[in-house]
């Protein structure tokens, strides 16, 4: 994070104001900045929305019946990521940072949502709703004691809990380069034209990356996603059938695919809820860090919980995806110097107008699968990557290593053979074959008693 800083552009206003998250810097650069918050998170956060559509079965392809509520859970994503970063920057009672902090649909609840869909198609999307409405209150919840938990859940935990997430996920970056769920059991999945598009993301978003400076290096996954989608265009493997037919304009609808109690959702959600508040506390402890150089507040900190988990539970309401606070936009802080939450505002007001257009959404919706792909290639990479820069601030003791081998090797066992469990009872099944449940509970009750002192 620190290698992105550079020195703050002075004619936003002085050291001291740039430093004051109540600060307006001067509208006409207020704007640009509130919108670069966007590019930098806009992949990430409709991404999710597309994955689980595709695990679920649905939604690819301009002919399919359920294409229509594709484009609803990009809305969405879209809308609350907004709404939820709002509930952040101007805040109200308890709830809220008043930080420049960015929301948007979380990819650590991923590993959880992908099997309580997989293959149902839409009939899979009220268990799962259910159980981010549920989860989202339980996170509400521990904004209490948020403080008090940071103890169970050192470097160790959390960096394997991410690196483990990104590891459950990189799978589906490579069936999505190699043409995805529609193009599986057939001749044309892993076919050259279905991996060239994907490579060409992954090329162009590392050449701009490291190559250009600025607001070009930020937004470097969405040029990438730019490049591949303009040669899928000339491979003739975009579609746009059905832009035209979406509305100009829609409100989002509660309850939208009913209610059904799915325990073992429900439990995934409220698990991961955990690791997303402690996810969101080292992300305001970065805010003001790197934007104002303090630290972080205990009301701060509180209150950023309570909005991660009110935005999740009333997004889940209208069909949204769990929501947390992104971690590259505190990167932007950072690097911009501007601390002002009413520039993040800005930008949170330009997610909820793309949310309630869904020809936007519609026009995200054509991005073929395999650019997407090349997308979430380096997008789950860097989540494997984050869990190890975690884990390099562990004390690697013959203690601790222990506790990493052991939490691994199960975890990622389970995940990777599933049927292993296959006489267990679904819900615990589910749970267990995450691969998260079982390496975090192992690692945290290994860190809590086994003896520092053991060689």
């Amino acid at each position: 994070m620190t290698d992105a800083m550079v020195t703050p552009d002075r004619s936003l206003g002085t050291a001291e104001q740039l430093a004051d998250p109540n600060y307006t810097p001067p509208l006409a650069k207020a704007v640009p900045l509130g919108i670069q918050h966007v590019l930098a998170m806009f992949v990430s956060n409709v991404t999710p929305a597309i994955i689980v559509a595709g695990a679920a079965g649905f939604g690819f392809g301009s002919d399919s019946p359920d294409f229509p509520n594709l484009i609803y859970m990009i809305q969405m994503s879209m809308l609350f990521a907004g709404i939820a970063t709002l509930f952040q920057t101007i805040g109200f009672g308890p709830v809220g940072a008043r930080l420049p902090i960015v929301q948007g649909t979380s990819f650590a609840f991923l590993p959880i949502m992908i099997p309580a869909v997989a293959g149902q198609g839409t009939a899979g999307l009220a268990g799962l709703m259910t159980g981010v409405v549920i989860g989202g209150i339980f996170h509400f919840c521990l904004g209490t004691v948020v403080g008090r938990i940071r103890y169970a859940l050192p470097p160790l935990v959390t960096g394997l809990i991410v690196l483990m997430i990104g590891l459950a996920l990189i799978r589906v970056g490579i069936q999505y380069a190699a043409g995805g769920v529609p193009k599986m059991g057939t001749e044309d999945f892993g076919t050259f034209a279905m991996w060239f598009p994907a490579l060409v993301v992954v090329a162009v978003t590392l050449a701009v990356k490291f190559f250009t400076r600025g607001l070009l290096s930020v937004a470097a996954v969405l040029i990438g996603l730019v490049a591949g989608y303009g040669v899928a265009l000339l491979m003739g493997q975009v579609s746009f059938g059905n832009v035209g037919n979406a509305a100009a304009f829609a409100l989002p609808n509660p309850f939208v695919w009913g209610i059904e109690f799915n325990f073992a959702v429900i439990l995934g959600m409220c698990f991961m809820a955990v690791i997303s508040a402690i996810e969101t506390v080292g992300d305001v402890s970065g805010i003001t860090k790197g934007g104002a150089g303090r630290e972080a507040t205990d009301n701060e900190i509180a209150g950023a919980t309570y909005a991660d988990g009110l935005g999740t539970a009333v997004g889940g309401l209208f069909g949204g995806l769990p929501n947390t606070s992104f971690s590259q936009n505190v990167g932007l802080i950072s690097m911009t110097g501007v601390m002002s939450r009413h520039v993040v505002t800005i930008g949170a007001l330009f997610l909820i107008v793309c949310g309630l257009v869904p020809k936007f959404g519609a026009i995200v919706s054509t991005v073929p699968i395999n650019v997407l792909g090349g997308g979430v290639i380096v997008m789950f990479g860097m989540v494997c990557a984050a869990g190890v820069n975690m884990l390099s601030e562990v004390a690697w003791s013959r203690r601790n290593m222990v506790i990493f081998a052991v939490s691994l090797s199960l975890g990622l066992g389970l995940q990777l053979e599933p049927t292993a469990l296959q006489h267990l009872p679904d819900t615990l099944r589910i749970l267990l074959t995450s691969g998260l449940l079982p390496a975090a509970v192992i690692s945290i009750a290994l860190n809590l008693l086994l003896p520092e002192d053991l060689v």
